[in-house]
Formats: structure tokens, C-alpha cells, sequence
């Protein structure tokens, strides 16, 4: 295990910061500050692979399935974050877009030793969710060989599962499992083998591209307005009137009472957009559009012109 990790970049030293212990709490934020501009670099040489997994996720996603991280540590975590703040900024389902972490709900705010080892227990947890072929697993791992994440990618693929992967280092194992692997390589840490760090940071930037990506894609947002937003608190309530001022030009109290008329913002926006009024009508239209506002409104305008 030893020799395989000595050949990992990410547990190699790195020789711009081999004196970080003696510098200044300045110098040695600059340092970790320099390290992190690489990491944008190697994200944007993924992105012909995160757009082909996000093309795949769509698909699965528009028939019915649903998107699930994997992952352990610092990429577990990461995940979670990723799949909980969908719903309440997208107004998808929990189920939706979820992420297993090695060691349960416990291990996200607690280290669970030897969690990320138990190949069986990445197998029981995607039973226990009824994964089915329907759906995507896309697991998370920097070195590309964490047992909990190749274990659930493996049973994946077995049952006929669409399959991803995020890691930070290069012709990886479970790179060479998956369907649809990103490979984001983010050289040696600024400590050796932290890859909370560099590694982290590209494994978020990767999970927020492939979810906001897939999101807009399904019709989630309009121009650049997060239109499916759940008013589940006083600044999301303040967003969703926003949003329709920003998006249809009317007055913040039109959009207090376009709101109480149409329960969502995306309702209230092409009822203004597309001059139906009907609630019943409005919904029609979503419903055969599958939500997808752009879409509503040429189905509206083709039903005018004919």
C-alpha cells in the first residue's frame, strides 16, 4: 500500500513549499494562495470530460433517474454539500441529486476510520437506496483508488448504471472503471497528501459544474435567474420577487402579487411572459414543456400563431 501511494502526485512533496514551516503567517498564505490559482488551470483541462459526464447526467436525469456522488473524507463531504443545496436553489426532489458518504451520515461532520475501506458497505448503501439502472453513480476520489468509491461504481456498472468520476490524479483506477471519468490533475499538495486542499477545491469546482450545468440544461434557470428557488425563508422569499422584477420588468409589488397568484416563480414568469393568465393554462404548458420555461413559451407562441 506504501509503494502504491509513493506514486500518487498527490502524496508527493512539493518543492515550492518545502520551507512553508518557516515562514510568516503572510508567506505562508501567499504560498497556499499561489498553489490554489493552479487549480482553476487544471479544472479547465476537464472540461471536454465534465461536459460529456453533464450531457449524460441530463439524459438520465429527463427520463426519471437520479444522480448519485460517492465518495469518502474531504470528497464525501464535498458531495453532500453539492446534492443538499439543489434543492432549495433548483426546486428539485432530495432523492434527485444525492450524495453516500463512506461511514454515514456520522462521518460528515466526524472522522469514521477505516470507512472508506469497506468495499461492502459502499455495495449495501446503494442497495439500500434502490439504485437501478435508471440512474448515474459518479464517485468521488482524489487518488482514484478509494476502496468505498471504485466498490459502488463497480456494482453500478454491474446492474446496467450509468458511471462518473472526479479525481485529481491522472489514468486513475477508477478512471479506468468508470463510463464517463474527469480527470482534474492538481499536482502535490502544499502538505503532502492533504488533498483537502488543492484537490478539494477542484472536486467543488467540478460538483458545482456538473449539477448547475445539468440544472440549466432541464429548464431550472432562466437566462441567469434561479427560477425553480424554494421561498423557504425571508432572503429566499426577497430572491423569488427579485427574480421576477429582474426577469419581467414589473414592479416589486406586481411581483408580490404574481407570486400569491402562482405559488412559484416560474409559474408567475410565464404567465408575464407569455401573456396566459390561467393558472390551469400556465400549468399545462410547464407540464408538456417538463418544466422548461423556454421551451413553455414556444409551445405558447406556436399555439398563438396557428
Amino acid at each position: 500500500m506504501a509503494t502504491d501511494l509513493n506514486k500518487l502526485l498527490t502524496e508527493q512533496r512539493n518543492i515550492s513549499t518545502a520551507d512553508i514551516d518557516l515562514l510568516s503567517a503572510a508567506e505562508i498564505a501567499k504560498k497556499i494562495n499561489d498553489e490554489d490559482k493552479t487549480v482553476a488551470i487544471a479544472v479547465e483541462k476537464a472540461i471536454p470530460q465534465i461536459a460529456a459526464l453533464v450531457e449524460k447526467a441530463v439524459a438520465v436525469l429527463d427520463a426519471g433517474g437520479r444522480l448519485i456522488y460517492m465518495g469518502a473524507g474531504t470528497s464525501g463531504r464535498i458531495g453532500v454539500l453539492d446534492a443538499v443545496e439543489c434543492p432549495p436553489t433548483f426546486g428539485v426532489s432530495p432523492d434527485k441529486i444525492q450524495c453516500l458518504m463512506a461511514g454515514g451520515e456520522y462521518a460528515f461532520v466526524r472522522s469514521v476510520e477505516g470507512a472508506e475501506d469497506s468495499t461492502e458497505a459502499a455495495v449495501a448503501d446503494l442497495k439500500r437506496i434502490n439504485l437501478t439502472a435508471a440512474d448515474i453513480v459518479i464517485g468521488i476520489t482524489a487518488s482514484g483508488r478509494t476502496p468505498y468509491a471504485v466498490a459502488g461504481v463497480k456494482y453500478a456498472k454491474e446492474i446496467g448504471c450509468a458511471t462518473g468520476s472526479i479525481s485529481t490524479a491522472a489514468e486513475s483506477e477508477i478512471a479506468r472503471i468508470v463510463d464517463f471519468p474527469i480527470e482534474a490533475i492538481t499536482g502535490p499538495e502544499v502538505i503532502a497528501g492533504s488533498t483537502r486542499m488543492k484537490s478539494g477545491t477542484a472536486q467543488k469546482l467540478i460538483c458545482n459544474m456538473i449539477s448547475t450545468t445539468v440544472m440549466i440544461k432541464l429548464g431550472k434557470v432562466y437566462q441567469n435567474l434561479m427560477i425553480d428557488v424554494q421561498p423557504t425563508n425571508e432572503k429566499l422569499i426577497n430572491r423569488a420577487r427579485n427574480i421576477l422584477v429582474q426577469a419581467a420588468g414589473i414592479s416589486y409589488d406586481e411581483a408580490v402579487a404574481y407570486l400569491e397568484k402562482y405559488n412559484t416563480v416560474k409559474k408567475a414568469l410565464f404567465s408575464l411572459l407569455s401573456g396566459v393568465e390561467s393558472l390551469a393554462e400556465v400549468e399545462r404548458y410547464l407540464d408538456r414543456a417538463k418544466g422548461h420555461i423556454r421551451k413553455a413559451l414556444e409551445l405558447a407562441r406556436d399555439d398563438k400563431s396557428n
